[in-house]
């Protein structure tokens, strides 16, 4: 919060060197309900990006006060921004870092034949990713020195390399959490890439290790966010039929959980037929919904930017 200053500034321009201005996708107009609970765009302060829509948005304060344009195409998957101001963003093509003056800091265009839908920080000079291929690699890559400290092999039997991963995270204990999306099941290796936890499930888009040990996870195919513990315990799950018809998400990819316990679910929103977010406490009682297509496209990666903690340390942003 202390740096949303930087990109109100006046030399920020409104096109960056590397932004590719393209037009914004329209969507199917719908009603929308008069009554949704929460504050609209002004409930959080937020770094806002959507799957085949080519803006990322910062809101605050109910305004978006900067944007930036990736270009044309598909796919926009994870976004971060850093302590430093900078955002880091990953989009099918490429992954890549920007400064408030849209000037960018570090890209890593995705050789033929590959993609990557998911990145992490690792501090402010690295980038965790998994570039999905033949094969599929887990990467971590150092921004200055332009060189992979680890660059690994990832077992998939899938020859569907758009299929093969989305997210994957480093947890606070240096492990890797990994939702093989089509193959059906989270793992976790550690350091050296022996595993140390396995959880099934139908299609794990996105993973994270919540701090009170559990694990959050989110199914495409099921419409669903299940929690469960070391144990492979259900302790906590959403559907769309747990909420009030109005309130359904109609679809789901990734999921953050709030310091104060409640979880936001981002949607894609079937092209403006439902809610982009929906925030629930721990009982499932819905706070928040956001439905505002006019200024946003789908949601497939909200950073809540008044959310505890430096989010490229791993653990502290559980997002």
């Amino acid at each position: 919060m202390d740096i949303l200053h930087l990109y109100t500034a006046p030399d920020v321009p409104k096109l960056g060197p590397a932004e590719t201005l393209v037009e914004p996708r329209k969507f199917d107009a719908v009603p929308v309900p008069d009554d949704l609970p929460g504050n609209g765009l002004a409930q959080h302060p937020m770094l806002y990006f959507g799957e085949c829509y080519n803006i990322l948005y910062l809101i605050n304060k109910g305004k978006v006060i900067w944007t930036y344009s990736t270009g044309g195409g598909c796919e926009y998957d994870d976004v971060w921004m850093l302590s430093n101001g900078n955002i880091l963003f990953s989009r099918m093509q490429y992954i890549a870092i920007v400064n408030p003056k849209k000037e960018e800091v570090w890209r890593y265009d995705a050789p033929k034949g590959t993609e990557i839908h998911g990145c992490q920080p690792i501090g402010l000079d690295k980038v965790l990713f998994a570039q999905n291929g033949l094969p599929a690699k887990l990467i971590i890559a150092n921004i200055n020195t332009k060189q992979f400290e680890v660059d690994h092999v990832l077992p998939t039997d899938s020859a569907n390399v758009h299929g093969q991963f989305r997210r994957i995270r480093m947890t606070e204990k240096g492990t890797y959490l990994v939702p093989f999306l089509t193959m059906k099941q989270v793992v976790e290796y550690d350091k050296d890439f022996n595993e140390i936890w396995r959880y099934d499930i139908s299609t794990p888009w996105a993973a994270i290790r919540l701090k009170n040990g559990n694990t959050l996870i989110t199914d495409e195919k099921d419409i669903l966010t299940r929690e469960v513990n070391p144990a492979k315990e259900i302790v906590w799950e959403l559907r769309p039929t747990d909420l009030p018809e109005k309130y359904r998400f109609i679809n789901t990819q990734s999921a953050t959980r709030l310091a104060n316990g409640n979880t936001i679910i981002c949607s894609r929103g079937g092209n403006g037929k439902g809610p982009q977010l929906v925030e629930v406490t721990p009982d499932k009682k819905v706070v928040w919904v956001l439905w505002d297509w006019k200024t946003l496209g789908p949601a497939t990666a909200v950073q809540i930017l008044d959310d505890p903690g430096y989010p490229e340390i791993p653990g502290q942003s559980e997002h």
